[in-house]
């Protein structure tokens, strides 16, 4: 009995998990050490592009992107995206290990909330209608409630890079994990037209030759870029404990809205099955909530001694740094 397209896809997504989660710690260690040596890339640097530790990220972000890719193929939206929160628990525990990023007890409680929210997410997931041409996802893609749905991304997307970004992107972790999640919907429609042409191309329909087919890559490529660089920012500039279960539950959503209305995904489902996804969306939620409510903070330093702060993870410059003397005489 062979393997069904679904079970291909759910091998595929955990092995893509597995990838990326580690990525995750690779990639901070590589910026960690580049920021120490030349301008960070949260403050728009880009010396980590020298740095091999970084590049060794990159490729088993790649893998794990390819193995994502190739998920979408076999498997509705709505069964591969949830389960990227296994990434959660591997970037999670690495960074406990490697960056020293403790994960507190009830980080784990967040942890396990993410994986039983997606689980419920996955059991109740609808079918798919897997499109026979790219010539019928782009059907599905010019719909007005999708094309409405893209125009109000790319309108929230210029706001938070042009307005919001300049402002308060060092501060508020969403501006640039809402970019990412943002294009990273998109990305997702159309990584799935091109793995649908590519398919068809190998059993022998030819979809090369459409001009929809190359359209759909230049936009997977112009989003995939916009998305590694401000992921690149967000975990220079926060904990990478927290950059990893927030974008995962703000990219799996916007996703799965995505993916429901340009392809119809809860059609014909019936009301408690509808109910259980939403359910699965608020336990995954609230496991993120106790992911950041558990952040390790700082300790505050003893009285009576000499502290020397740089700011974030790594050293910024001469001129940044801060001296705080605090006497223990003090009344």
């Amino acid at each position: 009995m062979g393997v069904s397209e679904n079970s291909r896809g759910l091998i595929l997504a955990v092995a893509s998990s597995a990838f990326i989660g580690a990525s995750f710690i690779l990639k901070k260690k590589g910026l960690k050490r580049a920021g120490a040596n030349g301008t960070r890339a949260g403050v728009g640097g880009y010396t980590y592009l020298l740095e091999p530790l970084w590049w060794a990220g990159m490729v088993t972000m790649i893998v794990g992107e390819i193995a994502n890719f190739v998920a979408y193929v076999y498997a509705p939206a709505v069964l591969v995206t949830p389960l990227g929160a296994l990434s959660i628990i591997i970037s999670a525990v690495l960074a406990h290990f490697m960056l020293k990023e403790r994960l507190q007890k009830m980080g784990v409680v967040g942890c396990v909330s993410c994986v039983v929210g997606s689980v419920v997410i996955v059991i109740h997931a609808p079918q798919e209608h897997t499109p026979s041409s790219v010539q019928e996802i782009w059907t599905l893609a010019t719909q007005t409630a999708f094309l409405i749905y893209v125009v109000a991304t790319i309108s929230v997307v210029l706001a938070l890079i042009l307005y919001f970004e300049p402002r308060c992107g060092q501060t508020n972790i969403l501006v640039y994990l809402g970019i990412c999640s943002l294009m990273g919907s998109i990305t997702v429609v159309s990584i799935k037209a091109i793995g649908i042409a590519i398919k068809l191309t190998l059993e022998g329909i030819n979809q090369i030759a459409y001009p929809q087919t190359w359209f759909f890559l230049s936009v997977a490529v112009i989003c995939v870029i916009t998305q590694l660089n401000y992921l690149n920012r967000a975990l220079d500039t926060f904990n990478a404990a927290i950059v990893s279960p927030v974008y995962y539950v703000m990219f799996t959503t916007l996703t799965i809205i995505a993916s429901a209305i340009m392809f119809k995904d809860w059609s014909g489902q019936d009301v408690s099955s509808i109910a259980s996804e939403l359910c699965g969306f608020i336990t995954v939620l609230s496991g993120t909530i106790i992911l950041h409510a558990t952040r390790e903070q700082e300790p505050a330093p003893p009285l009576g001694t000499v502290t020397w702060y740089v700011s974030g993870d790594s050293l910024k410059g001469i001129e940044e740094h801060l001296i705080t003397v605090q006497s223990s005489d003090e009344q």
